[in-house]
């Protein structure tokens, strides 16, 4: 079986195709985003009808949600992900561009596709390059391993790229559950550019929206570079709805904190190392001691979809396992790793 450096979680139709299970009996543990999503309330009909302009409140909201002094909305970080190397190339020409390795593969891809000098780089090896590159990319927690750089270190990366033109790149698509990690609100200060998602902590993914946080003339030149009409009016009305509101926010984080412990000790229970957030767990081929691909293909024959990543040059070799989002998936997933303990453990 064929896999790319490119795919992605939330892949059901590779399952349906590959192991001849229909799509709705499927648990697919795939992807970091959270399972209980936010109830998007009721669309006014202006939502659909007229083209979505610029929306202050919208900005407003995010602006205070993140802590960000400016932000501009995109169609999903994958926008700002696809357009940034474009834009850098405009501004500064080709640039020696540093890739946090293992991470998410879009990353070094674009930068690559944008005509870029892309080196992966893993993390404990960051410090030491920092002064080699004109741009500095890492998500912060990282995905899929889910390491995590303190604020203080970024600021100072960031400093020693801007002294000589250039970016320090943050994405923080999963950083909602760890609020204090976030550089989001240090982004007036030169060559520091966050990227935040909706898609992962609020479950909105296919809404397609999130934000950028940069100084304000990188904004306007992205902004410039992506158009008009990004973001569409129902994707603005659910997003400020769930920006505003406070309580769900603070249950959402409790209940992600106990559904994260309880997947960590499931995966403990069955002698499954694992490291990550409370979004999802990651466990590498050396704790899987060597049966990352047995793994992954036990519980795909079971219809629980992991997210598997093969062994390639700077990626990781491990599965990453998300939240069932409810009691009956986390019984069936139970199940799986009990018959995974008497069989292989």
């Amino acid at each position: 079986m064929q896999h790319s450096l490119l795919e992605h979680g939330g892949n059901l139709r590779d399952a349906v195709n590959n192991f001849k299970r229909p799509l709705d009996q499927w648990l697919d543990l795939s992807t970091g985003i959270n399972p209980r999503f936010y109830p998007a309330p009721s669309i006014a009909d202006n939502a659909w009808h007229r083209l979505p302009e610029h929306s202050d409140e919208l900005i407003a909201a995010a602006m205070t949600y993140y802590g960000a002094p400016e932000m501009l909305a995109v169609a999903g970080t994958q926008a700002a992900i696809q357009s940034l190397p474009h834009l850098r190339h405009a501004l500064s020409g080709h640039s020696k561009v540093l890739v946090s390795a293992p991470s998410y593969a879009e990353h070094a891809h674009q930068w690559r596709r944008g005509g870029h000098q892309v080196t992966d780089c893993i993390y404990p090896l960051l410090e030491a390059a920092i002064d080699q590159a004109d741009v500095v990319v890492l998500c912060n927690p990282n995905n899929p391993t889910g390491e995590m750089v303190e604020p203080e270190t970024l600021l100072t990366w960031a400093a020693r790229l801007a002294q000589r033109g250039g970016w320090l790149v943050v994405d923080e698509a999963f950083g909602d559950t760890v609020p204090a990690l976030s550089v989001a609100s240090h982004t007036k200060q030169p060559g520091l550019i966050v990227l935040r998602s909706v898609g992962k902590f609020f479950g909105l993914a296919g809404i397609r929206l999130g934000f950028v946080a940069a100084q304000s003339e990188l904004l306007q030149r992205l902004g410039a570079m992506l158009g008009p009409w990004t973001v569409s009016g129902p994707a603005q009305q659910i997003a400020i709805a769930a920006f505003g509101d406070v309580a769900w926010q603070d249950d959402t984080r409790h209940y992600l904190q106990q559904q994260g412990q309880r997947l960590r000790d499931l995966l403990s229970d069955a002698s499954i190392s694992s490291s990550g957030t409370d979004l999802f767990q990651w466990s590498s081929h050396r704790d899987l001691e060597g049966r990352t691909e047995l793994l992954w293909h036990f519980m795909a024959e079971r219809g629980i979809w992991l997210r598997w990543f093969a062994q390639a040059p700077f990626r990781p070799h491990g599965v990453r396992f998300g939240l069932p989002g409810t009691e009956v998936g986390w019984q069936r997933l139970n199940h799986a790793l009990n018959e995974w303990t008497q069989q292989y453990a």
